[in-house]
């Protein structure tokens, strides 16, 4: 009884396990350079990207194991059309609008054929990765368009001032109070959600985790919280990629988890055709996986040309990549029907630290792909290698 425990406890928390022992290594290899806050506030804005668009694949995912091809070319498309805008000096906001509202419409655009004309989503976001690529080279006719309105580079994390302000800044004091006071309120909420579960499973009789292993991984995490909050209040504080990744993830674990949209996207995922005949229109729950798919491609074009301060015709190559690969190396089934939020984050976070290590210590860019590639395939024969236990 003992080692099958033991066994379903390491089966459970591989990732955040892994996740820590790639941290461990990284700060032991580069002499504790990793953890420098800076090289964390770095390690954020870099890859906000991948934590927006790998959000929006889950729920391509959780439908059957689909993929959507074509978010790196609309991630590029939307920030082309935005920089565009932007330098021609139409207001920042009604240019926002526009890249969410294309991103989108374009996400409905293969969410149809996919639906509704039964294209296997692979071939039709292949067709929309060459075509929007194709459409944003037209846009920027191939040049770069610099971005220098500060509000949009400040509100979406591009530049030196992306930062929240410290509003309880004490002068005796070197640290930003207001990221040590964020950090306190997000880790009390946590410990207390968590106390309120345990206490309503207990009342109802409901059997799920060992209490006191759900309260010390609480702790655990809260501890850990106000530490990533000390080290970055250590240099400029929060930087505002952190608060649109927040927004998304918390936003997004709510879909998933407490509405019928996301029970929906699971339930397809898991048996499509006993899901269309419970009554559910399984056609529209891929529509809106795709529409949506398409929005968070034009948030996280946006935040990719707000970084860099431009928009180029490269940009966005390979997005599509990284966010298939923090999925599945979150714990994404590659047949769908299972997947949740808190592992994708911890998905993009360990591909984030794996790249930001390798490169403070020099490794070229190729080896990091190699390197890249063996973590998502062991991630994937994990998955298949636990299911085949379970059968």
């Amino acid at each position: 009884m003992k080692t099958n425990s033991l066994a379903s406890f390491f089966q459970k928390y591989a990732m955040i396990l892994a996740l820590i022992v790639v941290v461990i290594y990284f700060s032991i290899a580069t002499g504790g350079k990793i953890l420098y806050a800076q090289n964390i506030n770095n390690l954020i804005s870099q890859n906000a990207y991948v934590f927006v668009l790998a959000t929006g694949m889950l729920m391509c995912m959780l439908t059957g194991g689909n993929i959507d091809l074509a978010v790196g070319s609309v991630v590029c498309f939307a920030g082309g059309i935005g920089a565009l805008m932007l330098k021609s000096g139409i207001n920042v906001w009604l240019a926002v609008f526009v890249m969410l509202i294309i991103s989108l419409i374009i996400g409905q655009f293969q969410g149809y054929w996919i639906a509704w004309v039964s294209v296997p989503p692979f071939i039709a976001t292949l067709a929309g990765m060459y075509a929007f690529r194709g459409l944003a080279n037209v846009v920027l006719n191939g040049y770069a368009v610099a971005i220098n309105d500060k509000v949009f580079l400040n509100v979406f994390g591009g530049g030196a001032d992306c930062y929240v302000p410290d509003i309880f800044k004490i002068e005796s004091v070197k640290l930003n109070v207001t990221c040590l006071v964020a950090g306190a309120i997000v880790a009390i909420i946590y410990l207390a959600t968590t106390v309120a579960g345990i206490i309503k499973e207990k009342k109802f009789n409901i059997v799920s985790d060992n209490p006191v292993i759900k309260l010390i991984k609480a702790i655990v995490i809260c501890i850990i919280i106000m530490t990533f909050a000390y080290i970055l209040s250590t240099y400029k504080g929060i930087p505002t990629g952190l608060i649109w990744i927040a927004a998304v993830m918390l936003i997004y674990n709510y879909v998933l988890n407490n509405t019928a949209i996301g029970r929906y996207l699971y339930a397809v995922g898991g048996n499509e055709k006993a899901t269309a005949l419970s009554g559910v229109n399984t056609k529209l729950v891929y529509f809106i996986a795709y529409a949506n798919m398409g929005f968070l491609a034009g948030l996280a074009g946006i935040l990719t040309v707000a970084r860099a301060a431009s928009a180029q015709p490269t940009y966005g190559q390979g997005y599509e990549m990284d966010a298939i690969a923090a999925c599945f190396i979150g714990g994404a089934s590659a047949y769908g029907g299972t997947g949740k939020i808190s592992g994708v984050f911890i998905g993009a976070a360990l591909l984030g630290v794996i790249n930001q290590g390798m490169s403070i210590m020099g490794v070229d860019s190729n080896y990091q792909k190699v390197v890249k590639g063996i973590v998502l395939l062991l991630a994937v024969m994990f998955d298949i290698l636990s299911k085949r236990e379970k059968q």
